[in-house]
């Protein structure tokens, strides 16, 4: 009987990375405690299949409710809720996004879907991963339950319902203790999660520390089910595990510049040997032994370069189509940029294309539309928009005013 493969886990701990172990199958064993917060600077990772776990700070978690019971449709209805927050992950850095179900009710799903951001520099081991996914969904908890833990010397905390994770932070409270910040981000976060129709009230709170100079006054004041404190349990594997699947976008990015260059390359040989060809005749072609040799080369070198011409006419034909900037969407975040904070100005209409803006909007003051017309303005990100805006008009919820933009017939060709 063949020897199972151990399992190599990869966990942010209290203070660095910890590395767990375990046979398939069988629960994991801690390996390693480590106090190094840079995943390349692991040196002795044992043998096996390695699973990396994200830290909570590495990631976004955005709950929502989905009129659809069709599994299938989750990942679509999930990006177009992030768009509409803003949140566009980087399509070059591979597979940064997934979808967990919460509840399933009728005529609707409860859902998270989790957005990781891109690694950078020292983010990944030196031995690439089988398989990734984040640390939260590494410790399920029973019913409705809040875990609070830290990660890098940072509190994280978790909010699960009937075991399912609904959502996961990573704060900026560095205490020895929770404190009283910590608490009122976990309400914020109860409370954001029932604006979005998903109520949530921990009767379970575990808070996991390894010392014993922890208190939990600040959460046993803020929340009445009761607290229990007791070290992180062993992690387990998730299951079904995520699809997350991170690239080294600057690996890929020089892989890509280095086969365009050989496209190029190739396609500048076959002319010169054309050339070549052409300036000193057939008759010298065909006896010279060496420049026969070129011929074939050159022949065989043509089809690339054709394939690369025809790909470059083919991209500069979707280059409306595909550049960002051209985006609705993207348009409408820099206008809401110019947005003033806490001036209560909104707009009711935004008709937008890649060359033309309509804004209808109100403001309770005068000085808020006023800021947002000389915001809209100055913002670099929409300098080649024309800007009309005329002086708004004072209504009985204050001032309402419409303003348009377009690119000049110039500047729009491309």
């Amino acid at each position: 009987m063949s020897k199972s493969i151990d399992n190599v886990l990869l966990v942010p701990g209290e203070s660095g990375w910890e590395i767990w172990t375990g046979p398939s199958g069988e629960p994991f064993t801690l390996h390693a405690a480590t106090d190094i917060e840079r995943a390349s600077d692991l040196t002795q990772v044992p043998g096996g299949d390695l699973l990396l776990l994200f830290p909570v700070k590495s990631i976004t978690a955005v709950p929502m409710r989905v009129t659809s019971e069709d599994d299938a449709l989750f990942p679509d209805l999930a990006a177009l809720h992030a768009e509409r927050l803003g949140l566009r992950p980087d399509p070059m850095a591979g597979q940064l996004t997934d979808v967990f179900v919460i509840a399933r009710e009728a005529e609707n799903t409860a859902l998270v879907s989790v957005l990781l951001r891109a690694p950078g520099e020292g983010d990944m081991p030196l031995r690439g991963p089988k398989s990734f996914d984040i640390s939260a969904r590494a410790y399920p908890l029973t019913g409705d339950a809040l875990a609070v833990w830290k990660e890098f010397g940072r509190w994280v905390f978790t909010l699960s319902h009937q075991g399912n994770l609904v959502y996961c932070q990573a704060t900026s409270v560095t205490a020895a203790s929770p404190d009283d910040s910590l608490a009122r981000e976990i309400r914020l976060a109860l409370m954001q999660l029932s604006m979005q129709g998903l109520e949530i009230e921990p009767t379970r709170v575990v808070l996991w520390t390894s010392s014993e100079n922890v208190s939990p006054a600040a959460l046993s004041a803020a929340f009445r089910a009761p607290v229990a404190v007791s070290p992180r349990p062993a992690p387990v594997l998730p299951n079904p595990l995520s699809k997350l699947l991170p690239a080294d976008i600057r690996a890929a990015r020089r892989e890509a510049l280095r086969k365009r260059n050989v496209i190029l390359g190739i396609a500048a040989i076959a002319l010169i040997y054309l050339g070549v060809i052409g300036w000193f005749g057939y008759g010298l072609w065909r006896d010279s032994s060496e420049t026969k040799k070129l011929l074939v080369q050159a022949k065989e070198a043509a089809p690339e370069g054709e394939a690369y011409a025809i790909h470059i006419a083919k991209w500069d034909e979707l280059a409306n189509a595909v550049e960002l900037h051209n985006s609705p969407v993207d348009i409408l975040s820099r206008i809401a940029s110019c947005i003033p904070p806490a001036s209560g100005l909104r707009l009711r209409t935004a008709d937008i294309s890649a060359t033309e803006i309509k804004l209808i909007g109100e403001a309770p003051q005068l000085q808020a539309v006023n800021t947002f017309s000389l915001n809209l303005n100055k913002n670099s990100d929409l300098d080649r928009f024309e800007w009309q805006t005329p002086e708004s008009n004072q209504s009985t919820r204050g001032w309402e005013f419409v303003y348009s933009a377009e690119v000049p017939a110039a500047a729009a060709q491309p």
